[in-house]
C-alpha cells in the first residue's frame, strides 16, 4: 500500500468551525476539477476556538498539492 499524507489547513478564532467545514467544499470541489481519483476530506473541531480541514493525497503527488494548496501543515495518513 502507498503511503497517504494528510494536508491539513488550521483555522482559529469564534468562525473556525464554520471556516474549516466551508474549506472542506472547497477541497472537494478541487478534487472533482483536477479528477483526483483518491477522495479523503474532513474537517475537525480541536475545541471551540480551533478547527482544521484536510485532503489526503498519495505522497509521490504530495509536493504538487502541496504547492497548489498551500496547507499549513501536513502529517503520514494511517488510516
Amino acid at each position: 500500500m502507498k503511503r497517504r499524507i494528510k494536508l491539513i489547513w488550521d483555522f482559529r478564532g469564534p468562525a473556525a468551525q464554520k471556516t474549516a467545514s466551508h474549506h472542506e467544499k472547497h477541497l472537494k470541489e478541487y478534487i472533482t476539477l483536477e479528477e483526483i481519483e483518491l477522495n479523503i476530506t474532513g474537517h475537525q473541531d480541536i475545541n471551540d476556538m480551533h478547527s482544521l480541514a484536510f485532503m489526503v493525497v498519495e505522497e509521490e503527488q504530495m509536493l504538487k498539492f502541496r504547492d497548489a494548496l498551500k496547507p499549513h501543515r501536513a502529517e503520514v495518513y494511517d488510516k
